[in-house]
């Protein structure tokens, strides 16, 4: 590859199998300095596995800013190669066990003392199984009903690149990247998704769109899962009529938001091991936390302070569940879903009752001190199953991720941490890593810290 000017890049280099939108085998270079004009070649050499698929493969090259801030160039075919079905192991055959010759007898030897019986150690609790989820009382529980405490990160970036029109995933989802998530400990990761991007509507990018875009999302959900992590999708990124969904929007549109659900819920029905987050961030009635703006949360129509029709939290609900699927279903209050005075009363109905409260706190949320906690949360927390879909801090001491982290934790909650991302260094980034290797920064030390003290 030859740089047009001086440049420091990060140079990716995937194999993508036919059909398929996820790297079979990804290797990536960051901080590659060109000089003007230099032309760089890069020897790489895949091992191929034995149960590897048949088929013409091919290579393709991305060049973006360094750490995968942005895309500078991207070539969809550099290579192609074909890889040959295995030729069948010969059967080998059986080599004759020789007669074993008979053990000479020996004298008993004289019975020892008996010794002290040693005390056993007692062994670690084991983790839950990976399986189905559901609701029973307040906790989620698996098929085996042991109780499952989700403790995961946000992995963003599938709510803005398709749209934005550079790719789908915002740094790498195969190879090493997935392993690296779980070796923090986590067991859920969350996926933003855009509305358009789905729905292939509003102009959003063809080739980053509809087709294209469920496969990735459904090829990276079953990466998760091989990979023994739950996945959250929430609907992070939508918009009504024929605007394209570039940002968050106080409520889901009557538009299209209650047809993606039903898509969504179409698709991954039958595995129970994600869960559908109906909406990122509510935050009708400008913001407020009034009956007018939970009103809208759960029946939609015309709110004040949204300027469009509005798919409330019931008609969302209906739509997963007409469309045949029983997955856990979350839905976060009023207020960017830190609000939860009235999720109770305004609780949305569910034949299977399988709801669980989403809830974000950050160090800038109204609701962020202990005092605020023991309230309307720790009421929910008694009920349903609570589990803040977003938690993160701005801060690098640790004391107000530690203290919501704990608080959790005395009520069996789970967490997800705002975001599995390479934003920057700083703690105000919320990037909990600097590398997709899982280098952590600075925030990200603070929980992958604590997240070891489950093991």
């Amino acid at each position: 590859m030859t740089s047009a000017t001086a440049a420091t890049a990060l140079v990716d280099i995937e194999v993508r199998a036919p059909s398929s939108t996820l790297p079979t085998y990804q290797v990536w270079l960051d901080d590659q300095s060109f000089a003007s004009q230099e032309t760089r070649a890069y020897r790489v050499a895949w091992d191929v596995p034995a149960d590897t698929a048949p088929g013409t493969y091919t290579v393709k090259i991305g060049v973006f800013a360094p750490g995968w801030q942005a895309l500078y160039n991207w070539n969809d075919s550099a290579a192609t190669f074909f890889v040959a079905a295995p030729s069948p192991t010969p059967t080998p055959v059986p080599t004759p066990s020789p007669t074993p010759a008979p053990t000479p007898s020996t004298p008993p030897s004289p019975t020892p003392s008996a010794s002290p019986t040693p005390t056993p150690t007692p062994s670690p609790t084991p983790a839950p199984a990976f399986s189905a989820l559901h609701v029973r009382g307040n906790q989620l529980v698996n098929a085996q009903g042991q109780e499952v405490h989700l403790h995961g990160v946000n992995h963003s970036g599938t709510e803005y690149a398709c749209v934005q029109g550079w790719g789908i995933f915002d740094g790498p989802t195969d190879g090493p990247a997935i392993p690296a998530i779980k070796s923090w400990g986590v067991n859920a990761v969350r996926v933003p998704l855009n509305e358009d991007c789905w729905l292939a509507i509003n102009n959003a990018p063809a080739e980053y769109s509809g087709t294209m875009y469920q496969e990735a999302i459904k090829d990276f959900v079953g990466l998760l899962n091989q990979n023994g992590l739950y996945a959250l999708l929430d609907l992070h990124w939508s918009a009504p009529g024929g605007t394209l969904a570039t940002g968050q929007q106080p409520m889901p549109d009557l538009d299209h938001s209650a047809t993606f659900w039903s898509q969504v819920a179409t698709t991954f029905k039958g595995n129970d091991t994600v869960i559908f987050e109906l909406f990122n961030e509510p935050f009708p009635d400008g913001n407020r936390d009034t009956a007018e703006a939970w009103t809208c949360w759960r029946d939609g129509g015309t709110c004040a302070e949204v300027t469009f029709q509005v798919a409330g939290m019931q008609t969302l609900v209906s739509a997963v569940r007409d469309a045949g699927a029983t997955n856990v279903i979350a839905l976060g209050g009023a207020r960017y879903s830190n609000a939860l005075s009235q999720w109770l009363t305004y609780k949305p109905t569910d034949p299977l009752n399988n709801l669980v409260a989403a809830w974000h706190v950050y160090e800038f949320t109204p609701c962020n001190n202990v005092s605020c906690y023991d309230g309307a949360p720790a009421a929910i927390a008694a009920q349903v199953p609570l589990l803040a879909t977003e938690i993160g801090t701005g801060y690098c001491d640790g004391s107000f991720l530690n203290t919501i982290m704990g608080w959790l934790d005395a009520r069996g909650s789970g967490y997800l941490a705002w975001t599995w991302n390479t934003w920057g260094s700083g703690c105000s980034s919320h990037a909990l890593i600097s590398d997709f290797s899982g280098s952590p920064t600075t925030y990200g030390e603070i929980y992958q810290a604590h997240l070891a003290s489950f093991r």
